[in-house]
């Protein structure tokens, strides 16, 4: 099987270096590049499995960056930044980030956060009973497409349409939409929500959730998820 190949962005010499050396003693292939534009020229030249990306770098900060690999592949990213609460997080999940990690990070929760990416990345199929069974809302189409007005989710092809157009998703947002289309005007939580589709098994940012959920509503409709404040979400049908 071939190593997982990482493009890691990082300005800083010592985090560079001694995180490359963490992340290649596990397996990985490691490309790492001091700033934004020669993230860029490796992204493009080595199609790398996973990105991370800090979002202070120079040349080119990590948010662009993320935007600009967003616009050409769905390749999973993980963005770095030095403060939890900094509006740089909202900003790169915004921009088509995957997930974040805070520095200065443990190596062995860096590593288990790609795993988790990865792992939902290359497992695109939906949870346990997707299509199965009528709940509020829902009509089967044809065998494995979900109806939801003029939504349709295909859970085989794992395709989406609106209105009969093909909407483009990250696999992030296509998991997100699956969990929701397993159980239409079921209330999942943001907590459920980042165990079943981050596979967290801790508590973790529930922006991480907000931020996606608001991009998934742009592509098939501001109404189609309905914010229940105070419990979560719920797809309409």
């Amino acid at each position: 099987m071939a190593e997982t190949h990482v493009l890691f962005v990082e300005d800083d010499d010592v985090i560079r270096e001694a995180t490359q050396l963490a992340l290649e003693r596990v397996g990985f292939t490691v490309t790492a590049m001091p700033d934004g534009l020669q993230g860029l020229e490796a992204f493009r030249a080595d199609r790398p499995d996973i990105a991370l990306l800090d979002v202070m770098v120079p040349g080119l900060d990590g948010v662009s960056l993320c935007r600009r690999i967003r616009d050409e592949s769905t390749v999973p990213v993980i963005m770095l930044s030095a403060r939890a609460d900094s509006i740089d997080v909202v900003l790169g999940l915004e921009a088509g980030a995957d997930d974040y990690v805070t520095k200065p990070f443990d190596g062995a929760v860096l590593v288990a956060r790609i795993r988790a990416v990865l792992r939902r990345f290359g497992h695109a199929a939906g949870p346990e009973g997707t299509g199965q069974g009528g709940t509020e809302g829902e009509a089967e189409g044809l065998a494995g497409v979900l109806v939801f007005g003029d939504l349709e989710v295909d859970t085989e092809g794992m395709e989406v349409r609106r209105g009969g157009e093909q909407v483009a998703l990250t696999p992030t947002e296509m998991r997100l939409l699956l969990e929701f289309s397993a159980a239409p005007g079921t209330v999942l939580s943001r907590d459920k929500l980042l165990e079943r589709v981050w596979d967290y098994g801790w508590g973790g940012d529930t922006r991480v959730v907000d931020v996606h959920v608001q991009r998934l509503r742009t592509k098939i409709g501001q109404d189609r998820i309905e914010t229940v404040r105070g419990f979560g979400y719920k797809l309409r049908g």
